[in-house]
C-alpha cells in the first residue's frame, strides 16, 4: 500500500508548537477511502531530519516490511534523494509508523519536546541520551496529556478518519500510549516496555498518577515486556499486570523469555534488537487494531461472559 507522508504544526499552551507527523495510506483510484487513526508515540530521541522536498510538506512512498527506504535505492539513485528535504521521527519510529499506516491506518506521530527543542535529532548517543532523559523529567505531565488529546484532535479532524482511534508507542512512548488510553476516545493501545509507570517517575517532580488512573482506560490494552528489561523490573511489570486487573480492564500482558529493553529497534540497539520477536509483537499490534479500529463493531455490551469449563 502506497503511504503518502506529511506533518502539521500545532499550537500548544505548554510550550512551543508541537510538529505532528503523519503518515497516511493511499489507495489509488479511491480517493474517499476512510482508515482509522493511530498516535505513534516515540522514545525519548523524538525526530531528526530526512530527506524529502524542502518545498513541499508530502511525499509518497512505498511500503516495503522492515526495511530503510535507502536501501531500495541503487547507488548511481541516492543522488536524487539529496534534492529533498523534511524533519521525520527516527528511523525505527518511522518505519515502525511506515508498516502500521501501510496496514491501513493514518498514523499521527507527535513530537515530544516542543517546549524544548524543534522536532530535530536526538542522536542515538550518550549527550541524545542525556538530552532526551532530562526532558522526560522536566516536561509537566500535563503537557505530555495535551499532546495526546492534539493529536487524537488532529487524527479525528482529517476528512479520511473513520472515526476510530488506537494509540501506541516504545519506551517513554509505551507509557505516553498508556496515558493516551484514558482518553475514552482510544478504543485500543499497545504499549511496548513502557517505562517509569511502575516508578511512577515520569514528568516534572517525577510524581506521575498512571497507575491510580489504570481504571480510565476504557478500551483494550496490551503490554509487552521482555523479562530481561532492567528498565521495567519484574516487581514493576508484576505492578502494572495487578493495576490492570484491579481497574478490570480489558487487556493482554506478553513478558518474552529473552527480550530485553528497546527489542523491536533496529538501528543502534546496542545488540538488544530481536527482529523475529519484533515481527510476532507487531502481529499482536494488527490484530488488536484491525479487530477494534478498521471494522464497526457497534458499541460493545457485556463482559464477554462465563467461560464454559471444557476440555
Amino acid at each position: 500500500m502506497l503511504i503518502v507522508e506529511s506533518h502539521t504544526d500545532v499550537s500548544t499552551t505548554h510550550g512551543g508548537d508541537m510538529r505532528i507527523f503523519l503518515f497516511t495510506p493511499s489507495i489509488p483510484n479511491y480517493p474517499k477511502a476512510k482508515f482509522p487513526g493511530v498516535v505513534v508515540f516515540s522514545e525519548i530521541y523524538q525526530g531528526r531530519p530526512i530527506l524529502s522536498s524542502p518545498n513541499s510538506h508530502t511525499r509518497l512512498v512505498t511500503l516495503v516490511p522492515y526495511r530503510p527506504v535507502f536501501s531500495l535505492m541503487p547507488p548511481s539513485h541516492i543522488g536524487v534523494l539529496a534534492h529533498l528535504a523534511m524533519p521525520i521521527v527516527t528511523g525505527p519510529v518511522q518505519r515502525f509508523a511506515r508498516q502500521i499506516a501501510g496496514h491501513g491506518h493514518i498514523v499521527a506521530a507527535p513530537s515530544s519536546y516542543h517546549g524544548f527543542t524543534g522536532p530535530e535529532a536526538l542522536a542515538y548517543d550518550g549527550p541524545g541520551t542525556d538530552k532526551g532523559n532530562a526532558w522526560k523529567i522536566e516536561k509537566k505531565v500535563a503537557s505530555y496529556d495535551e499532546d495526546a488529546t492534539l493529536s487524537i484532535d488532529t487524527l479525528l479532524g482529517l476528512p479520511n478518519c473513520n472515526g476510530r482511534i488506537g494509540a501506541t508507542g516504545m519506551c517513554l512512548g509505551g507509557h505516553l500510549a498508556f496515558r493516551c488510553a484514558f482518553d475514552r476516545r482510544v478504543l485500543a493501545s499497545v504499549c511496548y516496555f513502557a517505562t517509569d509507570i511502575h516508578s511512577a517517575t515520569l514528568g516534572e517532580g517525577q510524581k506521575d498518577d498512571s497507575l491510580q488512573r489504570v481504571k480510565d482506560i476504557k478500551g483494550e490494552t496490551a503490554m509487552i515486556f521482555g523479562k530481561r528489561d532492567n528498565h521495567v523490573p519484574p516487581a514493576g511489570r508484576d505492578a502494572i499486570r495487578q493495576a490492570l486487573h484491579n481497574a478490570n480492564v480489558t487487556f493482554s500482558f506478553y513478558e518474552l523469555a529473552w527480550a530485553q529493553h528497546a527489542f523491536i529497534r533496529d538501528e543502534l540497539s546496542k545488540g538488544r534488537y530481536d527482529p523475529a520477536l519484533a515481527g510476532i509483537c507487531f502481529q499482536v499490534l494488527l490484530e488488536m487494531f484491525g479487530r477494534t479500529l478498521s471494522g464497526n463493531l457497534g458499541p460493545r455490551e457485556g463482559d464477554g461472559g462465563e467461560v464454559e469449563d471444557v476440555c
